[in-house]
């Protein structure tokens, strides 16, 4: 017998869906930091056991869309009620609400399994937990209750025994040694998209869109060009900084994290260029993946 399906994670941002998609799949897929809305894509990370294959979907965290941007980043959360075998609603120690009550009545009305992971309990004690499992478990009676640390693996292999458990018979949907369905240029896009969040604070890393124009792999190297988009002048100065050092900064770091993913030597050439209101242009967001309509 051989069990296959699609299990997707939503909930809040920053509540920790990235990391725990990576903890499930070993490999550093979606990005992680302290920032919200870090995820912007829909990312799918398959992993493969000799009987089952568990296809999981990180999306982006739930919140009230201010422009064109964030009303894509919202449809890929709600394609993500549509196809899925198995729903992981995440929350964290401390938090009483999804940001969305329209999301919440779909989990609650859920006819497919629910899996509600009180994540970060690591930040907590005895007392909060058990009032924070109470209260979740009366809002979502539909769900089974995991509390877990995504961050130091607690409880995260139960949780993934028991998706499995739970995943309709069905031959595997994609290629057993397949790790993602993103082509090697949306993580190196992703690569630079997080150096530039954990370097630049305020708009400035909500401001920017990664394009990777050549992606060239060679027997021992692989020589990349990617563009850093920014909304005005202004942002393009910050993201290159005195002499080009913040700039460098961005590219020496996050050449290493790709010589990791690839296993390879990388060679990336960064520039950025000005794209107005990219943000709120239908034209440029499908341009950039977003804009599926």
């Amino acid at each position: 017998m051989h069990k296959a399906g699609f299990v997707n994670i939503i909930g809040n941002p920053n509540v920790g869906k990235s990391t725990l998609m990576n903890a499930f799949i070993g490999e550093k897929l979606s990005i992680i930091t302290s920032k919200a809305q870090t995820t912007r894509h829909r990312i799918l990370g398959i992993v493969n056991g000799d009987d089952f294959q568990v296809i999981l979907s990180d999306t982006p965290g739930i919140i009230k869309p201010a422009y064109e941007l964030q009303s894509s980043m919202m449809d890929f959360v709600k394609s993500a009620f549509e196809d899925a075998d198995v729903l992981i609603y995440m929350v964290e120690i401390g938090e009483k609400e999804l940001k969305d009550e329209a999301f919440f009545k779909k989990i609650t009305n859920s006819k497919i399994p629910v899996l509600l992971l009180l994540n970060k309990i690591d930040n907590s004690n005895q007392e909060q937990l058990e009032e924070q499992a109470q209260l979740w478990q009366e809002k979502v009676p539909n769900a089974e209750f995991y509390p877990i640390s995504a961050l130091n693996g607690f409880n995260v292999q139960n949780v993934f025994d028991r998706i499995v458990e739970l995943l309709p018979e069905s031959p595997a949907f994609y290629p057993k040694d397949q790790l993602t369905d993103k082509p090697e240029r949306f993580f190196v896009n992703e690569a630079i998209r997080e150096k530039i969040l954990l370097h630049y604070k305020k708009e400035i890393p909500y401001a920017v869109e990664v394009d990777t124009e050549e992606f060239f792999e060679e027997e021992n190297i692989i020589r990349i060009r990617s563009v850093i988009m920014v909304e005005r002048e202004t942002q393009k100065g910050i993201i290159i900084g005195h002499k080009g050092s913040a700039l460098k900064r961005v590219g020496m770091e996050a050449r290493k994290d790709l010589e990791q993913f690839f296993g390879k030597q990388v060679h990336l050439e960064l520039y950025v260029k000005v794209n107005k209101n990219w943000r709120s242009n239908q034209q440029q967001l499908r341009r950039f993946g977003y804009n599926q309509k």
